[in-house]
């Protein structure tokens, strides 16, 4: 059969190409973005508690209500408050679709989406089904945002750009004045942002989390995407929300109602009682603790560690003292010699350049880490 190509990304992401080659070799697997530890109890009552209760039919397509008002009341109690309306507010089945339904909303075919590059892998392959041009820009060399780079990729043809932070796989955070930078770049056109705001609660060493809703004007013209999978470390829900003015959001749900319709109910359910007892200072607490685990059982290793992770689960790393193969082919062969699982830094370039660049996923037990460690104190 002669089927359509619908778009250029990898037949197997690299994450699942990783994770089965870790298994494969019985490897350590610090690569596929997952904490390997449990969820809360509590998390678990609830979800038991709302099939008991009989949620177990269709949720309203936007979002089960309670779910909905609870998240108003949790942003708003941010140190730095983010605050909407439930007619601004869509519940998901997790944060890549919600990226892919906000692009199905607003891009025809023929129009351009700027990403900035080194972008995670759903990205380029959301814009090219939706009939849309990736226009890729490469972040500045510590993988900050290069306005200059961006203004000269706008055209008359730009319809989005899609940004990160905190970023996948480098870890680097948006400032203020970045989203401001960026305003005074877009500001007269009709270009709409979406912003992957995935690992918003996990920010380290007292950085400051911004929201694209954060800023007066951009907010009005933007999707924020988050993930519940994320917050609450239990990537296989697959729940997420996005945020949006009313037009956008109304735009947003008339593509939503006829993809998924709604979310898992039960799941929305627990979600909205967990808010309620979920402490986001002590969440961040423990991802920096797990981060700095790391780094301290890592620092004799032969990797370079230019700078700590700002946020997310991830940690980048170069290995200029180890070998010289490029970075595919380094995390196969570490995969495979050394019994531990990274993602090579190229999988998140369309070219696949090299970068000598791997990313580590922290975001694990001790004693995942203590084996990862003890398998590559061997490269000494």
């Amino acid at each position: 059969m002669k089927l359509p190509i619908k778009h250029h990304g990898a037949e197997i992401t690299i994450f699942s190409e990783m994770t089965a080659l870790a298994q494969q070799f019985g490897a350590v697997n610090l690569s596929q973005g997952f904490p390997d530890d449990d969820i809360d109890e509590a998390l678990k009552k609830f979800l038991a508690e709302g099939t008991n209760k009989n949620f177990n039919q269709y949720a309203p397509s936007f979002g089960f209500p309670a779910l909905i008002e609870n998240l108003i009341t949790f942003n708003h109690a941010r140190k730095n408050p983010i605050d909407f309306t439930a007619s601004e507010i869509t519940i998901t089945p997790g944060a890549s679709y919600g990226i892919y339904t906000a692009l199905s909303a607003i891009l025809e075919i023929g129009d351009e989406v700027i990403v900035l590059e080194p972008a995670y892998d759903s990205y380029i392959p959301s814009i090219e089904m939706n009939g849309a041009k990736p226009v890729l820009v490469s972040l500045n060399e510590d993988f900050l945002p290069d306005f200059e780079k961006i203004k000269a990729a706008i055209t008359e043809k730009t319809k989005a750009i899609l940004i990160n932070s905190p970023h996948n796989p480098t870890g680097k955070i948006w400032r203020k004045e970045d989203f401001e930078k960026l305003y005074k770049l877009i500001k007269g056109t009709e270009i709409i942002v979406i912003s992957d705001e995935v690992y918003d609660l996990i920010t380290f060493d007292n950085a400051e989390f911004y929201s694209i809703f954060h800023h007066a004007e951009l907010r009005h013209r933007s999707f924020a995407i988050f993930s519940f999978g994320k917050m609450f470390h239990l990537t296989g829900w697959k729940v997420g929300y996005v945020l949006a003015c009313e037009e956008l959001t109304k735009a947003f749900r008339k593509v939503h109602q006829y993809i998924s319709f709604s979310v898992n109910t039960p799941a929305q359910y627990a979600l909205a009682k967990y808010l309620e007892v979920f402490n986001p200072e002590k969440n961040q607490q423990y991802l920096q603790e797990k981060r700095d685990f790391f780094l301290a059982q890592f620092k004799d290793l032969p990797f370079t560690f230019k700078e700590k992770s700002e946020g997310s689960y991830f940690q980048i790393a170069s290995y200029e003292n180890i070998s010289d193969l490029p970075d595919k082919e380094f995390c196969i062969w570490l995969t495979k010699e050394y019994h531990v699982a990274t993602i090579p830094l190229c999988s998140f370039y369309q070219d696949q350049r090299n970068t000598g660049v791997i990313r580590f996923c922290f975001s694990k037990r001790p004693e995942t880490i203590l084996k990862a460690a003890e398998n590559l104190r061997r490269l000494v």
